[in-house]
């Protein structure tokens, strides 16, 4: 009785000796790899081994979570004759194998998982096949294809006497995985607080418990010290910059019409106020990131940089947006410099206006590059605009019909950012019209009433001579 435990454990032990001789060995497994880069040639290799006669290989490519799995290759032992030499079932002989797929050019869309199933022929009999697999996940990284630093909520007013916040944004597409993205000033790392919500637009200047670090030293020279503190002793006095009264009379000199449409006034002063909200010390940094992912497996990533604007010593400041990843070899950057606008180039069509002709004044770049994006506003020195609004919005500013009244009006174009602003002004002039008599047309450029009767009197005349 005692003996029956190990007589039946015997018995399972031959049985399992006996299945394995006749299944056969088999185990398969794929050699892992590192992420790869897009664009790169990857070689997926696939390891068995076995004792017993092959039947199939093929590959598989997973997509939709495991769902569906697309044959990518195929290797069918019945019409080869290259495993002849294991005809012989009786011998037990174990052999390793290697099956490899290429892929010249791997692409973001061949991201995830692959696949090897190999089938051996059954010891016992080949109407049976023994199968076994193994899978690798393969990542495929790119990098990123773009950068680009721009600034929030432009174009914005510059603001003399109250501190407002300004925000850089750099955005980095097309990289895979998510890429690091920081911020330097003049070629040093800023040293910025982690923000996870963007502040409010009321919220008044950011505060930082950190104490700051002088910025005079590499940023305000003297020049712009002495500058800086006369304006503030100006104001003291109850002085200003000149900013708004041209140097010229709104009356039209006799030989006016001798001269081209516009007089360019040689008056363009930058606005450089600076009331003592303005510290000389290094603003507290704010950064935040927000992550979008795209359709084609990429991220965009947004760094936002916040911080209290001081113009008196940003202006001119550079700053650049840098990006690390694990596919380039070096980091990307974009680089940006805030400079307040000066110096409006103004042009205007036609070149030599008339009355009733329509008159476009553009403001057709700067001096200087700026950075941000500068806003428009115009307005007419001493009265109001042709349509009788106090000012305009924009770059371009239409008279439609210009009246001979206009002749010898000024008007006056502001150009500002956060960084500052500046005025320059230009005079229209307006020739006669030999096509519209003196005197027949009204304010707005059209045929008044006595225009209007001549055109009667001459169509009746011309009735009656026909009759």
């Amino acid at each position: 009785m005692r003996a029956a435990p190990s007589l039946r454990r015997f018995v399972c032990l031959l049985l399992a000796a006996i299945l394995d001789l006749a299944c056969g060995y088999l185990t398969v497994n794929i050699e892992p790899l590192p992420p790869v880069v897009a664009g790169d040639a990857v070689t997926l290799k696939c390891n068995f081994k076995t004792d017993g006669r092959m039947r199939e290989i093929v590959w598989y490519r997973v997509t939709d979570g495991g769902t569906i799995k697309q044959k990518i290759f195929t290797f069918d032992a019945m019409f080869s004759t290259n495993y002849s030499h294991m005809e012989n079932y009786r011998k037990r002989e174990d052999l390793v194998y290697q099956s490899t797929v290429r892929l010249p050019e791997v692409r973001i869309s061949d991201n995830g998982p692959y696949e090897c199933h190999v089938g051996i022929y059954d010891r016992a009999t080949r109407e049976k096949v023994v199968l076994a697999s193994g899978n690798i996940f393969l990542n495929v990284m790119a990098p990123p294809t773009s950068i680009e630093v721009v600034a929030a909520d432009t174009p914005a007013p510059f603001s003399r006497y109250q501190a407002q916040n300004f925000t850089l944004v750099c955005i980095v597409s097309g990289g895979k995985p998510a890429p690091m993205v920081y911020f330097k000033r003049d070629g040093e790392p800023i040293d910025a607080v982690p923000l996870s919500e963007p502040p409010a637009a009321s919220s008044g200047p950011l505060q930082d418990s950190r104490p700051f670090r002088s910025l005079l030293h590499r940023d305000l020279d003297d020049t712009k010290m002495q500058k800086s503190l006369s304006l503030l002793d100006a104001e003291n006095r109850g002085g200003r910059p000149y900013t708004e009264r041209p140097s010229h009379g709104l009356t039209p000199d006799p030989n006016i019409l001798l001269q081209p449409t516009t007089e360019n006034i040689p008056e363009t002063v930058v606005s450089r106020e600076f009331p003592r909200w303005v510290h000389s010390a290094e603003p507290t940094y704010f950064l935040r990131h927000s992550r979008t992912p795209s359709s084609d497996g990429t991220v965009e990533v947004r760094a936002l940089l916040t911080w209290t604007l001081n113009p008196q010593i940003d202006n001119e400041a550079l700053f650049s947006c840098e990006v690390k990843h694990p596919a380039l070899s070096m980091p990307m950057q974009a680089e940006v410099t805030l400079v307040a606008p000066k110096g409006p180039k103004i042009v205007m069509t036609p070149s030599r206006a008339r009355v009733g002709d329509t008159v476009r004044i553009l403001v057709h770049g700067f001096q200087n590059e700026v950075f941000p994006e500068p806003m428009f506003t115009w307005t007419r020195v001493g009265s109001r605009l042709l349509d009788g609004s106090a000012e305009f919005d924009g770059k371009e500013l239409v008279l439609e019909r210009v009246p001979a009244e206009l002749n010898g009006s000024m008007y006056r174009c502001t150009a500002q950012n956060p960084l500052g602003s500046t005025d320059t002004h230009t005079r229209l002039i307006v020739f006669e019209n030999p096509n519209i008599p003196r005197g027949t047309e009204d304010s707005n450029g059209s045929i008044g009433p006595t225009g209007a009767r001549l055109t009667l009197v001459l169509a009746l005349t011309v009735i009656l001579e026909l009759t």
